[in-house]
């Protein structure tokens, strides 16, 4: 009887693992990824959020919980300082993923750092102890993640953001914790790197998605018209299919959006500093999410996207949502639910 309980006890366990793995949030997403990234907010919902997500015709969402980094620190700081935001909190990510679930989307968790003094894509220490001391604390910020992830049956997770410098210099820590995460998560894999770093990144080998940041400069014109910005995405077009191929990857743009302001579809960091200053211009913002569809949208070697951003019940907004990067409420919204329900 002995050996009967533990042939059976066996048995139960190499079939949950099987289940696990074959699970249907573990499949390969058989459509476009039509995304939006969704802003945590401060306070818990006060109505559900999602049903105006899934009115644009979306079908993924994106969540962000934020850390934060201080230039020159190794430290990562995630709900530590006392100011963490009630939708970056684990109990916030889960009623999010729980309330797109509901509303039959898929989810993306993009844990992202933060730095208020600087950008993480010039993150660079002097020595090999701050590499480590930041390595570490890296890891736990993400693996924590990660096991909300895991306990939610999210779909896919990012691994990290923009971090160029990073990404490039420590190579052998970001394979290293790849190989970790695939040993917790049956989910699908991506990092996110600046549109002009991609080809620098070294590990796309071990994820499931080339993922970019999709601020690629077209025109500084106040109002560029789609034709001249079609003619302009034909500068990278070539380059991203070549690449694509080349690692057999596909592309996904983890970020993409403009700004609703003159000159939206050129160095939109650039525009962000000096947006109080900018006019509102909703349509240089719709002809260049026109363009961006039309230009990507049929390409076999693009995964799709998440648009950035949507601000819940209008929360989490920095002061300027009529010139920001959302497409709410604006002519933008109308391009991307037409290109959406395709």
């Amino acid at each position: 009887m002995k050996y009967l309980f533990y042939f059976f006890t066996l048995t139960t366990i190499l079939l949950s693992v099987y289940l696990f793995r074959n699970s249907a949030w573990n499949k390969s997403p058989l459509e476009q990824i039509k995304g939006i990234t969704m802003v945590a907010p401060p306070a818990p919902f006060p109505s559900d959020p999602m049903p105006l997500i899934k009115n644009t015709n979306a079908n993924w969402v994106a969540i962000i919980p934020f850390a934060f980094s201080k230039k020159g620190n190794p430290e990562v700081h995630y709900d530590s300082l006392g100011w963490q935001w009630w939708g970056e909190k684990p109990d916030g990510i889960r009623e999010s993923i729980r309330l797109a679930k509901k509303a039959g989307l898929q989810v993306m968790l993009k844990p992202q750092v933060w730095m208020h003094d600087d950008w993480v894509g010039a993150m660079d220490f002097n020595s090999e102890e701050e590499w480590k001391q930041w390595e570490h604390a890296y890891r736990m910020y993400i693996l924590q993640q990660l096991r909300l992830a895991r306990q939610c049956q999210v779909e896919l997770f990012c691994i990290a953001t923009e971090y160029n410098i990073a990404a490039i210099k420590r190579e052998s820590f970001f394979r290293q914790l790849i190989a970790e995460m695939r040993n917790m998560y049956s989910g699908k894999l991506c990092y996110c790197a600046t549109w002009n770093t991609y080809r620098e990144v070294a590990f796309w080998d071990a994820l499931d998605y080339i993922g970019i940041s999709a601020y690629f400069p077209l025109s500084d014109e106040f109002t560029p018209d789609p034709a001249t910005l079609n003619k302009a995405w034909h500068n990278y077009l070539p380059e991203m299919e070549q690449y694509s191929k080349k690692i057999n990857k596909k592309i996904l743009f983890a970020e993409f959006g403009y700004l609703s302001v003159d000159g939206c579809a050129g160095k939109s960091w650039e525009l962000e500093s000096k947006i109080a200053t900018l006019p509102v211009n909703q349509k240089a913002q719709a002809n260049a999410y026109e363009s961006l569809f039309n230009s990507l949208y049929d390409k076999p070697w693009w995964a799709g996207g998440f648009v950035w951003k949507w601000f819940p019940n209008g929360e989490g907004h920095e002061g300027y949502p009529e010139k920001d990067y959302t497409p709410q409420g604006k002519l933008a919204e109308e391009v991307l639910k037409k290109w959406y329900s395709k």
